[in-house]
């Protein structure tokens, strides 16, 4: 029998078997034939799609061919508001929106939105992955979401086609794209700029229009949806980090058997690592790669950030005091630790 198992075929029967064996007591019964529809903004060309891809790629090896994802980049099941409402609602499987998505129904969510809490990847990881991460993941199943885990969208910058912006006095008058968000509202007036909400789907056609100046997003998304076409100035504010979140129908999430919870819980933390890694080379890569497409990249002297954290931080004390106090003193706590 062994030889006539081709080398070909031998590495899948072999990943088959183990993916079975590793589900534990694992039966037939126990991981179904099922469909997963898996929807976000980004192109397929994005680190998130990367990390979608990655993670159907783990949960059909775990699951013997069983579970199965299909992925529908580029806004096609909807805005993030839209797939939300698809995945309470039962008739969307997956989603990996921005955590910022998410603050209309779990306020404390915009706690992670605080303009320069972090200044360093390895930061951001702790805070999400820690205790404070885990509190906020805790309080969506009772909206009807079941998270998995946090992944990389990576430091939010400003791109504009007026003028580079290398102190805050830069931003000001600047119309500038935000999420519909309203941390993100009141820090941009802070700055004096003209802060306008609206879909991710729609900002390309607003700023070829001269509809608005500016937008701010993280250099992978400035590059894979080609901003560079209709902006001039890149400046590496960094101002808010930013993270995906791994979202599942809690409707579908309690069809699914615990053999088959425990084999999704698996693939996205360990899609999770690669994610993080393949958005972060991304970003590095974009900087180079839109100035080599015109853009003028300049960044932000550490003096100047320094002011423009200390304009916005009345903003984020006013908002703190908004939030669920216990979860705002595990917010506290956990950053003190995790930026000592």
């Amino acid at each position: 029998m062994k030889k006539a198992l081709t080398a070909a075929v031998r590495p899948f029967v072999a990943a088959a078997c183990l993916a079975l064996f590793g589900a534990g007591a694992a039966t037939a019964q126990d991981i179904h034939e099922r469909t997963i529809r898996f929807g976000h903004l980004n192109n397929a060309d994005h680190p998130v799609s990367f990390g979608v891809k990655r993670f159907g790629e783990l949960l059909a090896a775990k699951s013997g061919g069983k579970l199965k994802v299909q992925e529908f980049p580029a806004s096609q099941l909807g805005n993030e508001m839209q797939q939300q409402s698809a995945l309470q609602g039962g008739v969307q499987e997956m989603s990996a929106p921005a955590t910022t998505s998410l603050a209309g129904i779990v306020k404390e969510f915009g706690l992670i939105d605080f303009p320069f809490a972090v200044t360093s990847f390895a930061q951001a990881d702790a805070l999400l992955d820690g205790p404070f991460g885990q509190a906020l993941l805790a309080r969506l199943p009772e909206k009807g979401l079941v998270a998995l885990g946090y992944w990389d969208l990576g430091f939010r910058n400003l791109t504009n086609s007026k003028r580079p912006v290398t102190r805050p006095e830069d931003f000001d008058g600047l119309k500038v794209r935000v999420i519909p968000n309203p941390v993100f509202l009141e820090t941009f007036k802070a700055f004096k700029a003209n802060p306008v909400p609206m879909p991710f789907a729609e900002l390309y056609g607003a700023l070829e229009s001269k509809a608005v100046d500016g937008q701010e997003n993280p250099f992978a998304v400035i590059l894979s949806n080609k901003f560079f076409e209709v902006q001039k100035y890149v400046s590496a504010t960094n101002h808010v980090y930013a993270a995906n979140i791994v979202l599942v129908s809690k409707k579908f999430w309690d069809k699914l058997t615990p053999t088959e919870q425990k084999l999704m819980h698996e693939a996205a933390d360990e899609a999770r690592g690669y994610q993080r890694q393949v958005s972060r080379a991304a970003a590095q890569k974009a900087v180079a790669d839109l100035q080599a497409k015109g853009m003028q990249y300049n960044e932000v002297a550490p003096a100047e950030q320094a002011r423009m954290r200390a304009i916005s931080k009345p903003v984020t004390d006013r908002f703190a005091a908004t939030y669920d106090p216990a979860i705002f003193r595990l917010y506290s706590s956990e950053l003190a630790r995790v930026t000592k």
